[in-house]
């Protein structure tokens, strides 16, 4: 893909998106939205990629708007939120793993492009902020919605009410992160290479009903286990798995 400001690269059905304006700690500008999305919908649709990694360049993942590109116009939401929230819901809707490499800042909307993933992996040098507040603006990029659920609504509003910054640290103890390791991509392609190898069609089903099952009712969440179950046990790598087993050795799923 001709990208200015995003790099994608497909390798070993693993796609790395990586943002990429280092100069500015990958501060968003409006190409940049358009091209995540157009990367995002990309390793969606290629039926190869089994598993997705986003990063940033140089010292930072992504430190949010870029305000001085931007001039924060009394038309801002509008002319950004179709793009904004078309990338945030493609990436929820994959049915694929996605996973953020946090190398440094991820503010503002770098946090939420990071709380859209699935998984974040951040590095010691990483920090994280819901700074709108100090900026007069109100969240975007779903960190209403993604927070509380990982942190908590009290102390997620607090965070966003302060638009105070945390530490990798800080970020583990709430549940922002899952892991804080030296090398922040390597850890997340070595996540996403354990995805890759896992069964494509239980994964996908497995993603929906996580996020399905927020919002249900424990019998909704079992019905759709069902449904979901039934799909999977069906399917070539469902044999191949019990098979493998069986025989003591390492399956090999191929989608089927």
């Amino acid at each position: 893909m001709d990208l200015e400001h995003i790099f994608l690269e497909i390798e070993d059905q693993i796609a790395t998106i990586t943002l990429n304006r280092p100069d500015t700690l990958n501060a968003m500008v409006p190409k940049m939205r358009h091209e995540l999305l157009a990367a995002v919908e990309a390793a969606n649709d290629d039926e190869h990629v089994r598993a997705v990694v986003i990063t940033g360049a140089g010292r930072g993942f992504c430190s949010g708007l870029d305000m001085k590109a931007s001039r924060v116009p009394d038309t801002m939401a509008e002319k950004i939120s179709p793009v904004r929230d078309a990338v945030v819901l493609a990436i929820r809707d994959a049915g694929k793993p996605y996973i953020a490499a946090v190398n440094g800042a991820a503010a503002g909307g770098g946090m939420g492009i990071a709380l859209a993933c699935d998984i974040r992996i951040a590095a010691t040098s990483a920090k994280f902020g819901q700074t709108f507040a100090k900026r007069g603006l109100h969240p975007d990029w779903g960190g209403t919605y993604f927070l509380p659920r990982l942190i908590g609504m009290a102390k997620a509003a607090e965070l966003i009410w302060s638009g105070r910054v945390i530490d990798a640290a800080e970020a583990l103890e709430l549940g922002v992160v899952s892991s804080v390791v030296d090398d922040a991509l390597a850890e997340a392609q070595s996540l996403a290479k354990t995805f890759a190898a896992g069964p494509p069609v239980a994964i996908q089903l497995s993603k929906r009903a996580l996020y399905r099952n927020q919002d249900a009712s424990l019998r909704e969440a079992l019905e759709f286990e069902s449904y979901a179950q039934n799909i999977c046990s069906r399917t070539e790598d469902a044999k191949e798995g019990i098979n493998a087993f069986l025989e003591k050795r390492e399956p090999k799923f191929n989608g089927l």
